[in-house]
């Protein structure tokens, strides 16, 4: 059963301290809380304890052909800056926030992260056009990891 008391604990020691994060391991349940650069908690979560070597290596993606290399160098990369679920729509009978193809503004919502039950907005960095959405709606993703790229306009 999750800690919640010391996961609040974990967040307020870290906020404190001024520390980047903490791991601790009680029970059998691995906590970790992080901070981003901003200083924002970025996710804190109960984990199994299970050694590294035994959990399965899961690769993030294929590594790009140097043909993609060449037509990317041109497009900017919408990341997640944390590790949650990802949603192409606000909820699930709405729409997606953009398609490919769909023009974007500065500061426009063009998805959400669920962290710890929370619905972060990402917005678009640049103006542009969405070329390709690289993740699928419902999918956990990981801090830093490409969600969407745009041709900057």
């Amino acid at each position: 059963m999750v800690d919640w008391e010391l996961i609040k604990k974990l967040i307020q020691t870290v906020k404190e301290e001024d520390i980047s994060g903490l791991a601790i391991e009680e029970k059998g349940i691995k906590y970790e809380v992080k901070r981003d650069r901003s200083g924002n908690i970025t996710h804190a979560i109960p984990a199994p304890a299970v050694p590294v070597a035994q959990l399965p290596v899961v690769p993030n993606s294929s590594p790009a052909a140097p043909a993609d290399e060449a037509e990317n160098k041109d497009l900017i990369a919408i990341t997640s800056p944390m590790v949650g679920t990802f949603y192409r729509s606000p909820s699930p009978e709405s729409a997606a926030f953009v398609e490919v193809g769909d023009s974007v503004e500065q500061g426009k919502v063009v998805c959400i992260i669920e962290a710890m039950k929370l619905f972060n907005e990402i917005e678009a960095e640049v103006r542009g056009k969405v070329v390709k959405i690289l993740v699928e709606s419902g999918q956990p993703v990981e801090y830093g990891q490409k969600l969407m790229l745009i041709s900057k306009a």
